[in-house]
């Protein structure tokens, strides 16, 4: 009878165990882990055309510091609000990275454990109590009034399956594998119109280099040289060019493709004065003494007779439309990443690797390269006239009439031309790369030779 106690109580213990066994059983786990495996993440948002806001939160080791980045559609266009509202380029680049967010989808369930967030390189990089390793890339798409669309943080690659990340949502513990094929970029110079000029080279008809440095103490100007480079049919000449000397065809066309591939790498913003100083001088207006203090800080000073000048000289191209632009060269920018594009704490050292030049950039519109106004003909009798009956005074008439309608034309449109190019230069200093510089800041020995050395 002891022996049969003991078997029953053997037996009610397996059974109990059995039963645990099978409450607990592991199938169970892994089958409620893997249960969203194959959902999208954002399962809501499904036009790229919604988004009109994307930030992309960097960290940057090297400062223990998160570095935002983001674009935005405030007021009818497109802005980098940490690069002072600069306008960006940013509409189909920023529906093309919306696309590829749309249909991300958790392929492989990974972890649900804080602790393996670091190695998996998805611990936000906002969050100041967590390890300063392990961080990842927080991206976040916004549409109007502020909607939530989309927020993710991408981490790591995954090991031996190429095209995924880790991936994890803000404020939730568990990381996925997925494909993540997007370019998150957070480089200004990918988001904006690097083109600075806008202008096509074959279109350009002279270059006005105006050769001087500005002693900033005395505030006296150095004039060295007037050198002008001129197209007549397909040749480049220059003033004052010596006999047995010809313009380098070479040099020249490398100047003028400089010129048509200018590329800022950094902007700054000008006090509202300095925009509108330029206009306000010609009618006598003073500049502000914050102004002219901004202006000096980049290189640039007002004569007494109210001209700007810089303390490295200007470029003036001018095309065959009549639009002339002129560059202005001011003091070196040195610095590197945000304090490059944007400002911000500047580095002060007197050399470095990444020695820019700022730029101020105007332009006007010189009628003179349109030619002689076209007088238009008195008798316009034959616009009444089918053209079968016209005389040859009617149609020398009516070439005289359309000659002066182009001429008209092409004045308005130089002339707006030239307006628009100033609205889109007003309000900012430029920065360009000291190889850019380099190659637009031509003196008259560069550009003009012996022959045999073009």
């Amino acid at each position: 009878m002891h022996e049969t106690k003991k078997t029953a109580y053997y037996i009610g213990t397996a059974v109990v165990l059995l039963l645990l066994a099978m409450v607990t059983a592991p199938d169970k786990i892994t089958s409620e882990a893997f249960l969203d495996q194959g959902e999208e993440f954002f399962p809501d948002f499904v036009d790229p055309n919604e988004a009109t806001t994307l930030e992309v939160i960097d960290y940057d080791q090297t400062t223990a510091s998160a570095k935002p980045f983001k674009v935005t559609f405030d007021g009818g266009r497109w802005t980098i609000p940490s690069h002072h509202d600069y306008p960006a380029d940013g509409k189909d680049r920023l529906a093309k990275t919306a696309a590829g967010v749309i249909g991300i989808k958790k392929d492989d369930f990974r972890s649900s454990t804080v602790a393996d967030h670091e190695a998996l390189g998805v611990i936000d990089p906002m969050d100041e109590a967590a390890s300063l390793t392990g961080r990842g890339q927080r991206v976040t798409l916004k549409g109007s009034g502020n909607q939530m669309l989309a927020d993710f943080i991408v981490g790591s690659p995954v090991g031996g399956r190429e095209g995924l990340r880790f991936v994890r949502v803000p404020d939730q513990n568990r990381v996925y594998a997925a494909r993540v094929d997007i370019d998150l970029s957070t480089r200004f110079e990918d988001w904006i119109e690097t083109n600075l000029l806008d202008v096509q080279k074959f279109k350009l008809r002279k270059v006005l280099v105006k050769d001087y440095r500005i002693n900033e103490r005395t505030r006296s100007v150095d004039r060295r040289d007037e050198l002008v480079l001129s197209k007549e049919g397909e040749t480049w000449k220059a003033n004052k060019m010596p006999s047995g000397k010809v313009v380098d065809s070479t040099k020249m066309q490398e100047l003028l493709t400089a010129l048509e591939d200018l590329r800022i790498v950094g902007v700054r913003p000008k006090p509202e004065g300095v925009s509108q100083s330029l206009n306000e001088l010609a009618e006598g207006t003073k500049i502000s003494q914050a102004d002219a203090y901004s202006l000096q800080s980049k290189g640039y000073f007002f004569s007494r007779d109210g001209q700007l000048l810089s303390n490295e000289g200007e470029l003036q191209a001018l095309t065959k439309e009549g639009v002339k632009y002129i560059l202005r060269f001011g003091e070196i920018a040195y610095g590197s990443g945000d304090a490059l594009t944007a400002g911000g704490v500047e580095q002060q050292e007197a050399s470095g690797p990444a020695e820019n030049r700022y730029l101020f950039v105007t332009a006007e519109f010189d009628q003179s390269m349109l030619g002689k106004k076209p007088t238009p003909p008195t008798d316009k009798s034959y616009q009444g006239k089918p053209d079968s009956t016209w005389t040859e005074e009617d149609r020398a008439n009516r070439l005289a009439q359309d000659a002066y309608v182009k001429w008209e034309r092409d004045l308005a449109d130089g002339q707006k031309r030239a307006d628009e190019l100033n609205a889109r230069f007003a309000k900012w200093y430029y920065v360009i790369s000291a190889d850019s510089y380099g190659k637009i800041r031509r003196t008259r020995a560069d550009m003009v030779v012996k022959p045999t050395e073009s």
